[in-house]
């Protein structure tokens, strides 16, 4: 059977945008976006505009419409985000034979530099802005970031699927078990938990000079604030790392504070990251355009890469860095 993305050619893309009302000029680009399908277009007054068409029976209605509200509180408190494009009704999520569709105004502008502590400060300044507004009240339809039951999820998907030889499996199944044991139930107190954007990696993050807007709130979960600040910590050694972290948190302390044992969280976080990436490859593979971009997934290589990194994150988990 066909994969549902796959009947999302051109033609149908603009059929979506004119059913909306919209004029196209020239035919959409599709963007790199695995997940869901997302393309740049223009409309006959040369505005330029992204469309994403959601994955289908990945997300409820509620939790979709949630995130779109989340997005509109945060542009009218000012955050810089990429706002959504309304029809006459008011209406942010639409419908198009058979799939469901947002349309956003575009955001230029290019990734920050994680070594340019201008940079770093207007990042945390930027995520900061975003968590006061987020500390306002809960999601009601979104996740929660529960790092053992994800973990879990992932690990029991990556065993039994057919990517791992006899040798692999054994190896992958005692350096996940290690990790998991490191990963408690109950990792985080409840009061820790907040609205995030959730995936805040560099390409998600648009702008110019010092001034960014974060854009594509798919991933948006109840989890630390310190998951939005994480993956922009990419010094190799202690003292690049401590650098990137004092910019980081006071550009972010301008807008609100930040529990320092929220650091000790880190690796917890980056073990959830890297068991959840294999299992979404494994998982998302009967999409044609997965064995497209990854196809080393099918590799031994691949695999034996994977666990060793495992094995490290073990080590690291063990004895975390990141401490106040």
């Amino acid at each position: 059977m066909s994969h549902p993305f796959e009947q999302l050619d051109p033609a149908r893309v603009v059929a979506a945008m004119e059913a909306q009302g919209f004029r196209i000029e020239g035919e959409p680009f599709a963007l790199n976006s695995y997940e869901n399908r997302v393309f740049l277009w223009r409309d006959d007054q040369n505005q330029r505009f992204i469309v994403k068409f959601y994955r289908p029976d990945r997300l409820s209605d509620a939790a979709i419409l949630e995130e779109h509200a989340f997005v509109e509180e945060l542009h009218s408190a000012r955050c810089p985000v990429n706002r959504l494009w309304r029809n006459d009704s008011g209406e942010t999520l639409h419908y198009h034979d058979g799939f469901r569709l947002a349309i956003f105004h575009f955001v230029p502008g290019q990734a920050p530099e994680l070594d340019n502590p201008e940079h770093l400060f207007s990042l945390g300044s930027m995520i900061g802005r975003m968590h006061a507004v987020a500390r306002r009240r809960p999601f009601s339809h979104r996740s929660i970031l529960r790092p053992h039951t994800i973990a879990l999820e992932s690990i029991e998907s990556v065993h039994a699927s057919h990517w791992l030889n006899a040798r692999q499996q054994r190896a992958h199944e005692q350096v996940s078990q290690a990790l998991l044991d490191m990963l408690p139930d109950k990792a985080w107190p409840d009061d820790a938990f907040q609205r995030v954007h959730g995936d805040c990696h560099l390409g998600n993050i648009l702008g110019r000079e010092d001034h960014f807007t974060l854009v594509d709130f798919d991933d948006c979960v109840m989890a630390p604030a310190i998951q939005d600040l994480w993956m922009l910590l990419t010094g190799e050694d202690e003292p690049s790392w401590q650098a990137q972290l004092a910019e980081l948190i006071e550009g972010y302390e301008e807008h609100c504070e930040l529990d320092r044992q929220q650091f000790g969280w880190i690796e917890q976080l980056r073990t959830l990251r890297l068991v959840r990436y294999s299992a979404w490859l494994v998982e998302r593979w009967s999409d044609p355009a997965f064995p497209r971009a990854f196809p080393w997934l099918a590799s031994e290589h691949y695999w034996d890469q994977h666990i060793r990194t495992l094995e490290q994150q073990r080590v690291a988990l063990s004895s975390p860095r990141w401490l106040a």
